[in-house]
């Protein structure tokens, strides 16, 4: 079998591709990545020598290049996309080019050549919860650009099924952690920041809740929908770790033994979603799904890989450290 997958110099996809060439010695695949903000090409190094993976550089909205490489496939999994909430309250144009007008390529070549497609989505589809968990048939209400870019996907995905019957399959997942995350995000900025002894910005007052998942937990839940989901369906992805910033900031601080001191509360970010939940009993239950990785261990684990990896810490610039100063979009 060979597969295509989009945007695997990311963090979510370069662990994919990772553990499923570590788990399946028969696969082939093909590895399409625009280079642009959060591609390392330092996360697949390991398989610059493989014979079962391939890397090319190039953009899902090119539908030419794209129909090329989509025709070489037997499926496609789509983790390209703009995903960073704070860039597309700055400047939401590149999310809607490569979060609608990417995924869309790709759908309207697999339709065609009638391939299947797994869309990797996200929870920030369902917007802010004050109670409960968002199930497979809750309602979208995207807060930010970049969320409701994605619900957009989404409802163009379940169109072509509808008025095609083609292969296609949407997971949605809760907030992912651990290695090769690109460092703006929460909790690589924290262990690089905490390791500098510098300030650790937190959003407002570091009340905001997540549901945290260890990347390999995710990547094993993409893994099941991709050979065994079924046809026009959805899977919500989540680990049941609600825990809002600050006591993030301050589980990892404790791992590192840094004081709480470098805790930098800075001004809330426009629409700041309260509360993201996921439940995740379909997948349980339809496809056998489970997490294995404790959030503590997983944490741990994290901190390491970032301390194993100084390269990675050295190098990234301030400006990536550092919250974004808001603007006007006019």
């Amino acid at each position: 079998m060979r597969l295509l997958i989009t945007g695997g110099l990311g963090f979510i996809g370069s662990n994919f591709i990772l553990k499923l060439l570590s788990e399946n010695t028969d696969l082939q695949i093909l590895n399409v990545d625009a280079q642009l903000d959060g591609s390392n090409l330092q996360n697949l190094e390991s398989l610059s020598k493989s014979k079962n993976y391939e890397f090319l550089k190039g953009n899902i909205s090119n539908k030419k290049f794209m129909e090329e490489q989509i025709s070489k496939c037997d499926a496609v999994v789509n983790f390209a996309a703009e995903s960073h909430v704070d860039r597309s309250i700055n400047d939401a144009n590149p999310f809607l080019v490569s979060n609608i007008r990417g995924a869309f390529t790709i759908l309207d070549i697999v339709t065609k050549q009638k391939k299947r497609m797994v869309q990797v989505s996200t929870d920030e589809v369902f917007g802010s919860l004050t109670d409960g968990s968002a199930t497979e048939k809750s309602k979208f209400n995207p807060s930010s650009p970049y969320a409701a870019t994605k619900a957009s996907a989404e409802l163009i995905i379940n169109s072509y099924f509808v008025t095609y019957d083609c292969d296609v399959v949407i997971t949605r997942c809760t907030n992912n952690y651990g290695p090769r995350q690109f460092a703006e995000k929460l909790i690589p900025k924290t262990i690089i920041l905490a390791n500098k002894n510098q300030k650790i910005p937190i959003y407002g007052k570091g009340t905001n809740i997540r549901d945290w998942i260890f990347v390999d937990d995710h990547c094993d839940a993409v893994s099941l929908a991709l050979f065994n989901g079924k046809r026009g369906n959805s899977y919500n992805i989540s680990a049941n770790n609600e825990i809002n910033n600050l006591e993030i900031v301050k589980k990892i601080l404790a791992i590192m033994n840094k004081s709480e001191d470098l805790i930098h509360f800075v001004d809330d970010r426009p629409g700041h979603d309260f509360r993201y939940s996921l439940d995740s009993t379909k997948i349980s239950s339809e496809l056998g799904w489970k997490t294995k990785l404790n959030f503590d261990k997983g944490l741990e684990k994290t901190v390491q890989w970032y301390l194993d990896n100084p390269e990675i810490i050295n190098n990234i610039s301030s400006s990536v450290l550092n919250p974004t100063p808001w603007k006007s979009s006019n």
